[in-house]
């Protein structure tokens, strides 16, 4: 499912383009079941679509200044190299970021929107200063180990989540680059807020949430299911930040009803 002349990108089936963009600090095989089961039975159903972003898996981080507006034209010039003038995008935790920042950048490609487990709304003080507290203590370290010693795995899941799933978690954050970490904690602290740019939106959206998400809360998935114009919201019970990853099967059925309503 990887295609040969983009090694970044992770692909699946045929139909309505989907691309999805992965949680910090992972890498796009964090969607190795939604890249089996979203196309459908036949394979026919989405053309699913897994980048791995600036710094993260396989792709270089290159010498931009953070930001996720370089991250949005990133998904832009792929969709140039791909030959797609629209997708569908969904995006979780920090892919939802990225999201908001296409939308806002080059709304006419988007055909349709998954936010999982993000917010529209900026960072309080207190979460800027802790994401340059992150990112400058890997790059004074060189290592990732911070994030595992502040236990990063099991916060972003449920408690009692199978302990499989948290080792495989916590080993795909401990192979995140440092600098690919500080790169992202920097451009995520410096985001604006986006829910006048959800507001402005004319496309179908889901909006997808675990119930025990402490990192992006209901709350905000509420604001913004209200500010879209044509928003589902899905609360998936007793999983957490990483919904896609703790109950595939119920975020994978949010995603394929959602392609239903795209036209």
């Amino acid at each position: 499912m990887t295609s040969p002349s983009a090694p970044t990108v992770r692909e699946n089936g045929t139909g309505t383009p989907l691309v999805l963009l992965h949680a910090f600090p992972l890498p796009a095989r964090m969607w190795e079941v939604q890249l089996e089961r979203v196309p459908g039975p036949a394979g026919d159903d989405a053309r699913v679509i897994a980048p791995d972003q600036r710094g993260f898996g396989a792709a270089p981080l290159g010498d931009r200044p953070p930001s996720l507006d370089t991250a949005a034209d990133d998904l832009a010039a792929l969709l140039d190299r791909l030959g797609l003038e629209r997708a569908v995008l969904g995006g979780l935790s920090m892919g939802g970021y990225v999201a908001m920042a296409f939308a806002r950048r080059h709304p006419e490609r988007l055909a349709g929107l998954v936010l999982a487990d993000t917010k529209a709304t900026t960072d309080t003080d207190a979460a800027r200063a802790n994401r340059e507290r992150v990112a400058a203590a890997v790059l004074e370290r060189g290592s990732v180990d911070l994030l595992i010693e502040e236990r990063m795995a099991e916060n972003l899941l449920a408690p009692g989540t199978d302990p499989e799933l948290t080792d495989a978690v916590r080993n795909m954050i401990a192979e995140a680059d440092p600098a690919a970490v500080a790169w992202a904690q920097r451009a995520m602290a410096a985001r604006p807020d986006s829910l006048d740019e959800l507001a402005a939106l004319d496309v179908p959206a889901a909006v997808i949430v675990g119930e025990l998400d402490t990192v992006t809360p209901l709350s905000e998935a509420r604001m913004m299911a209200e500010a879209l114009s044509d928003a589902e919201l899905t609360v998936i019970p007793a999983v957490g930040h990483l919904s896609a990853l703790e109950a595939p099967e119920t975020f994978t059925a949010a995603v394929r009803a959602l392609l239903k309503r795209v036209k």
